[in-house]
């Protein structure tokens, strides 16, 4: 089983220690890096490979969402934090899960859980489905029956063939596990290019009919994706 590398960073050496404890205790995790000093932290990123973040948004040094700002998505982050009101801003970046401080190791093995759902375990999980939480049920959803995926604030609606799933998660982090075929078409769209009937400068007619806009930010992007289709 590949082990999700996890970095842990705090200021406080006592939650550094506790979280390191109980990522040692997840056995799909690997503790690769821990640091009460941000900056360590973006010099480890820099250099090594990893996959998930502890991290904590009230640093003196580095703030955890300026942090996350530097890092970019190429990481993903569960937030560690005093203040819950800190938690809606996380959602705007790759953002699994917020802990409230102070963490219990129950509420730990919750968003573990959470975190393995968003990493691919093997490369068919990888290119035919995932699994995403919708009315308090984890649901499995074949990439070949999405037909587009909408941004409605801090959620997200999965349009399938005969469903639709509505998800606390970001079209970001979405599109990070979409295989190739799909292609952000707006800032809040992303469709299947093989659901697609017709396209015009301005919009994309799926063969359901939907008819989805082309953002001006996305079009150039987009039909240099089709032309390779």
């Amino acid at each position: 089983m590949k082990r999700i590398k996890c970095i842990v960073v705090d200021d406080e050496p006592l939650a550094v220690s506790l979280l390191g404890s109980y990522v040692e205790k997840i056995p799909f995790f690997e503790l690769v890096f821990s640091t009460e000093n941000p900056i360590e932290a973006l010099e480890y990123i820099r250099k090594n490979e990893a996959d998930l973040i502890f991290l904590d948004i009230q640093m003196s040094e580095l703030t955890g969402i300026n942090f996350m700002k530097i890092v970019g998505d190429k990481m993903k982050y569960i937030l560690t934090t005093a203040y819950s009101e800190y938690a809606l801003e996380g959602y705007e970046h790759n953002v699994i899960d917020y802990l409230l401080k102070p963490i219990t190791f129950d509420r730990f093995q919750k968003s573990a859980l959470k975190a393995q759902e968003r990493f691919p375990t093997n490369e068919t999980s990888a290119n035919s489905y995932f699994f995403v939480k919708s009315s308090g049920q984890q649901h499995k959803i074949n990439f070949d029956e999405i037909l587009y995926i909408e941004s409605i604030k801090d959620y997200v609606n999965i349009k399938t063939d005969n469903q639709e799933y509505i998800v606390l998660d970001t079209l970001k982090s979405l599109e990070n596990q979409l295989p190739e075929n799909f292609a952000r078409v707006h800032k809040s769209f992303i469709l299947n290019l093989d659901k697609i009937e017709k396209i015009d400068v301005r919009n994309v007619f799926l063969n359901s009919g939907k008819e989805i806009p082309i953002g001006e930010t996305y079009k150039s992007e987009f039909f240099q994706k089709l032309k390779k289709s």
